[in-house]
């Protein structure tokens, strides 16, 4: 049902390694610059066929025990050539990644990446700067990503933002950042006083799991996170949220920070934004909207409209390695005080002095505002994407995810064997195959089809019952990729639903 055997052919056994090849003395840059250079486009290369030719491959395949075993050996202490490297790493590494960058990729939410982000991945790894601090444009990269992300969701322009590993991170730093503005800058040096306030915080039953983790990284506890119903279009129930902050009021607690949701994990689902504005500013709370996927949608005129109110949060959270496509990992955290941001992490030391002039000049410096000193150049494989393609064409290549979300909804409304099980308001399609014992089945007919090579959604469970998750967010992914799914998944279903009723005569 697919060529996997073109990419088994490729996990022959790895030769023993060659002989390291020479280097400058005292350094490990190469001596024979031509050659290496040689090799280096040989790997470029092929990195740019693999992406070129992708739809020839499985999108994901199970990992040979031999292969695993490649990778649980003792600490080398002599060298490899570049050439071995690069035939182990072809063999044995490429063909059984999770497969994100293939079109049939539907599982989870992960964007597919460009070739120019990778080629910008590969400029800011030459340049190896280190983005925590110091007078150098590389900072001012990133500072122009920020210019055009308090553009796109309409902040003002005295907001701060940082470039993350993910929304995780980010939803971290805005608790903390409202842990700061309710217990004041005390609260880095004395920590959370035993018999003081008492912290709550509030987010919907779908929420991503990272908010409860982040309240308990920030050391307030999970418990301190109150999960509130959602309403039939799976968005947070804002009458339930007004009486549980009434509650906690009046039990004496003290609520300080309410998450939304801008694209939830499981059925892509967008809070009534405007709505929980309203609230938390009514009840002075701040407002932080979990935007990993759905905020993005900003860039889409026809999907835009749907996140009023996204420009009312105190802090926002999203990633650009999902919808925006820049290669793995770009998260960024936006904070509309940034004075409250700063004051959160900046933390003077005497080896991180600051000057007027020279290299120590440019204050405040990225780590100010995070807690990472080191940083990588993520800011580089950003600019380069949204400065190659555009805001418009990024925009519509977002729009065009959904449409195709819309495209599968129709496919599975036709189909007599199949069920629809959640709205799909954006780019997530949540269905199941109809039968006796339909939880069962689905679970086996989600491992099929990862298995098969052709497409690979998720599950999730929905009202009570598993679904398969369809998550179109690779800008490759085409009708052909969804016919493909819902005809396997039919295939599959009637063979696990025929033998499922076999073993039940028997």
């Amino acid at each position: 049902m697919c060529a996997q055997s073109e990419t088994a052919s490729l996990t022959s056994s790895a030769p023993l390694p060659a002989p390291a090849p020479d280097c400058t003395p005292g350094t490990l840059d190469p001596s024979d610059w031509r050659t290496f250079r040689a090799h280096a486009h040989r790997l470029l290369d092929d990195i740019l066929d693999y992406t070129q030719h992708i739809r020839k491959r499985p999108v994901w395949q199970p990992s040979p025990e031999s292969v695993r075993g490649r990778f649980r050996q003792p600490l080398p202490s002599k060298p490899a050539d570049l050439e071995y490297l690069h035939d182990v790493f072809m063999h044995e590494i490429l063909p059984y990644t999770v497969g994100n960058a293939h079109p049939g990729f539907m599982g989870w939410v992960h964007g597919g990446g460009t070739p120019i982000g990778m080629l910008a991945e590969m400029l800011a790894a030459g340049l190896n700067a280190n983005l925590g601090g110091r007078d150098h444009i590389p900072i001012e990269v990133e500072r122009q990503v920020l210019g055009w992300v308090r553009e796109l969701f309409h902040f003002p322009e005295s907001a701060s933002g940082l470039f993350v590993t993910g929304t995780s991170t980010a939803n971290l730093i805005a608790v903390l950042v409202a842990r700061t503005h309710a217990l004041g800058a005390a609260v880095r040096r004395q920590g959370i006083p035993a018999e003081g306030k008492r912290l709550v915080a509030y987010t919907s039953a779908c929420a991503h799991g990272s908010i409860a983790q982040a309240l308990d990284l920030a050391g307030l506890g999970r418990d301190a996170l109150h999960r509130i119903p959602v309403n039939g279009h799976f968005q947070i129930d804002l009458e339930a949220l007004e009486k549980a902050i009434a509650l906690d009021r009046r039990a004496g607690l003290a609520p300080f920070f309410i998450a939304a949701t801008a694209g939830t994990v499981d059925v892509g689902a967008i809070d009534n934004l405007h709505g929980v504005a309203a609230i938390a500013q009514r009840e002075r709370v701040w407002f932080h909207v979990d935007g990993a996927y759905g905020a993005l949608g900003m860039l889409a005129p026809e999907i835009a409209p749907r996140l009023v109110g996204i420009e009312r949060a105190d802090s926002l959270a999203f990633d650009f390695h999902k919808w925006g496509q820049v290669p793995y990992d770009a998260g960024f955290v936006l904070v509309r005080d940034s004075r409250l941001h700063q004051s959160t992490f900046a933390s003077p030391a005497a080896y991180l002095r600051r000057e007027t002039r020279g290299l120590a000049a440019g204050s405040p410096w990225p780590c100010d505002f995070g807690p990472d000193l080191s940083r990588g150049f993520r800011a580089l494989k950003t600019w380069f994407t949204i400065a190659a393609f555009g805001s418009e064409r990024l925009g519509d290549m977002i729009a065009n995810t959904c449409r195709l979300a819309q495209y599968l909804k129709q496919q599975v409304e036709r189909e007599p064997c199949l069920e629809l099980l959640a709205p799909v308001v954006l780019n997530i399609v949540c269905f199941r195959f109809r039968c006796g014992q339909a939880d069962e089945v689905n679970r086996e007919v989600v491992a099929d089809l990862q298995e098969s090579g052709m497409v690979a959604p998720s599950s999730t469970v929905v009202n009570g019952c598993l679904a398969i998750r369809a998550a179109i967010v690779n800008h490759r992914t085409d009708r052909t990729d969804i016919d493909r799914l819902v005809r396997a998944t039919v295939a599959f279903g009637s063979a696990r639903a025929a033998a499922q009723a076999n073993a039940g005569r028997s």
